[in-house]
């Protein structure tokens, strides 16, 4: 399964839909996390951390909603 986790467009709201320890879970059970660019830097996950459990990065939301529905 593919999961995309784009960042909160609410003002001020700063937390993303998962954590790093989140996306991991969900790689090691097989399935495929893309994360946009700096989702979780308010809340003090830099893309790094994101990348080390195994997620995407992509630049924006609209990346995420046009991902290959064959995943």
């Amino acid at each position: 399964m593919l999961v995309g986790i784009p960042k909160e467009i609410k003002n001020h709201e700063y937390r993303i839909g998962m954590t790093p320890a989140g996306v991991r879970e969900l790689v090691s059970h097989g399935h495929q996390v893309w994360v946009e660019n700096n989702g979780g830097a308010g809340i003090g996950f830099p893309n790094a951390d994101y990348e080390a459990a195994g997620a995407h990065i992509v630049a924006s939301p609209e990346e995420i909603l046009q991902a290959p529905t064959w995943w």
